[in-house]
């Protein structure tokens, strides 16, 4: 008789549904009730308390307070909430490049526009009509510097080759009124220029500071926006199925199985989450050397390509070079004689002083330095701090938008129950989640997007390394939000339609495409230096190597 009553136990023990903790009676679902209406769903249907879970598809089949169509909806609300998480996240990494951006921005073109002001209000008094008879030249060639920054495909070497080349063809004119001086004539003396030195030294000297502080100015400025977009355009790429049931069973089953105050297993979350976001985590390598390389030309431009120095003084390397010109005219004059012959005499040449204002010109340049080097000083800083964006965003999700417990914690929601969690920690990255216990992941199928951005960090990063040696590289870009400081200045048609420089050319930028907005690959001069050579092959296996995995 005494096997009865243990037959009987053990019977009722094999026929008792599994709980997810002790108690006898059917629990209540007041919490879910209140958080399912909370999210702006229908309370119709939603059980009173514990109902067999046989039909949940995501969540443990234990008593549960969840519906089919709860769980469906709850999952389809955790991705949508996950999503914009990473959107969040990503928006305040983007107001800070953005920031940076603005500031050095404003900074460059106040600079800019001293420096034309400075000339606009001095040089009719030194020169007068010099000056006022030549004033197109000189406001072409601000614009122009402008055009460059701003990114425009023009070459800044044959732009301050041409402003040389007309101020020398106006200027030999205005001071030499009793000669009839005609084009050919001027063609010949240009021909002699860079023998004669009409200019002295200052024309070389300009186009040294000025194209290598501009070059590394604009690849810092562009620098900023493309790292913003890089980050605007990875944080909407949607989530995976299998992502999209992970993060379900993260957020939500606890409540599902009346564990509502139960917060995820800390190393549970950092799996699910590094196992959806494993395409971002590589970004991380090619992010950290974009971080560097621009705190690396913020070094050259606070340093040797010191952009307050040689932008806010402009004006004064020009007016010294009219100077030049000025008291050497005799000597340069008989020089050019010698070599191109005598012009005609001018029987209507003008004998105006005002044409032959002479004097050593003085002028005055206030510095900014000190904001540029508060400028560069928080910009590293807050470059410093974003190199490692990409790696520490799961624990950053898992610690402030997830909520998960401490690591140590033994009472937490571990993805069936509530308890440890024993699974090891996966790494960062694609390759490292192979065995993701919580996720599954394709390894062989990286997202293209991704991919995308990844290759336009290279770009950047290797026109910043060329920035900081003083190389202009250029590459053409067609988005819409990666065009420079913004609007600006038209092209007026008598500056873009203007002849050539007939000085010698220099040498031509190196023009690369973007994969993803460009299919013509090289465009404009041929490669020169081997980091744009290398970053052709990178293109090629950026792009061929995704089509073997995906075969």
């Amino acid at each position: 008789m005494r096997v009865f009553p243990w037959g009987f136990w053990l019977l009722c023990v094999a026929s008792a549904p599994a709980r997810g903790d002790s108690g006898s009676k059917a629990r209540s679902c007041a919490e879910v009730r209140q958080l399912y209406g909370a999210k702006g769903f229908s309370l119709s249907g939603v059980p009173q308390a514990e109902i067999s879970g046989e039909h949940l598809r995501i969540c443990p089949q234990g008593y549960t307070c969840c519906t089919s169509e709860m769980e469906e909806n709850f999952a389809n609300k955790s991705r949508s909430e996950f999503e914009a998480m990473m959107k969040e996240a990503g928006r305040s990494v983007q107001a800070t490049l953005t920031a940076q951006h603005r500031s050095f921005d404003s900074y460059f073109q106040d600079l800019l526009n001293k420096s034309e002001k400075a000339l606009y209000d001095a040089f009719p008094s030194l020169y007068g009509e010099l000056y006022t008879e030549n004033a197109k030249v000189f406001k072409d060639l601000y614009s122009e510097l402008r055009r460059y920054y701003r990114s425009s495909n023009i070459n800044l070497e044959e732009a301050l080759n041409e402003f040389w080349t007309r101020l020398l063809e106006r200027l030999f004119k205005l001071l030499n009124p009793q000669y009839h001086i005609t084009d050919e004539y001027l063609d010949c003396m240009v021909k002699h220029a860079e023998q004669h030195k009409p200019f002295g030294e200052v024309p070389r000297e300009l186009k040294l500071k000025a194209t290598r502080a501009f070059i590394a100015a604009r690849s810092y400025a562009q620098g900023f926006l493309v790292g913003s977009d890089v980050v605007r355009k990875v944080s909407q790429v949607s989530l995976s199925q299998e992502c999209t049931r992970a993060i379900m069973k993260l957020m939500y089953c606890p409540h599902c199985r009346g564990m509502a105050s139960v917060r995820p297993c800390n190393n549970y979350c950092l799996n699910v989450v590094k196992g959806c976001l494993a395409n971002q985590a590589d970004l991380s390598t090619e992010w950290k050397y974009l971080m560097d390389s621009l705190m690396g030309v913020a070094d050259r431009i606070d340093g040797p390509y010191n952009v307050d120095t040689v932008i806010g003084t402009i004006h004064m390397r020009i007016a010294e070079a009219i100077s030049n010109l000025q008291e050497n005219k005799d000597s340069i004059t008989s020089k050019v004689f010698q070599g191109c012959g005598n012009p005609k005499i001018n029987t209507k040449g003008s004998s105006s002083e005002d044409k032959k204002r002479r004097g050593k010109v003085t002028l005055e340049a206030k510095s900014s330095a000190q904001a540029l080097e508060m400028l560069v000083l928080d910009a590293k800083g807050n470059l410093t701090a974003l190199k490692t964006y990409w790696i520490t965003l799961p624990s950053s999700l898992c610690s402030k938008k997830v909520m998960a417990s401490s690591v140590s914690d033994d009472k937490c929601w571990n993805g069936m129950t509530k308890g440890s969690y024993l699974p090891e920690v996966m790494g960062d990255g694609l390759a490292n989640q192979i065995n993701n216990p919580e996720v599954e992941v394709d390894i062989t199928k990286p997202d293209m997007t991704i991919r995308q951005q990844i290759m336009q960090l290279k770009i950047m990063t290797n026109r910043l390394g060329n920035a900081n040696i003083g190389n202009d590289v250029d590459f053409q870009d067609t988005s819409d939000d990666m065009s420079g400081s913004g609007s600006g200045d038209s092209c007026p048609d008598d500056v873009c339609g203007k002849r050539l420089s007939k000085s010698p050319s220099t040498r031509q930028p190196e023009t690369h495409a973007i994969p993803k907005q460009s299919g013509h690959g090289v465009s404009g001069a041929s490669s020169r230096s081997l980091p744009s050579a290398s970053l052709l092959l990178l293109v090629s296996v950026a792009v061929i190597a995704p089509q073997h995995l995906w075969r």
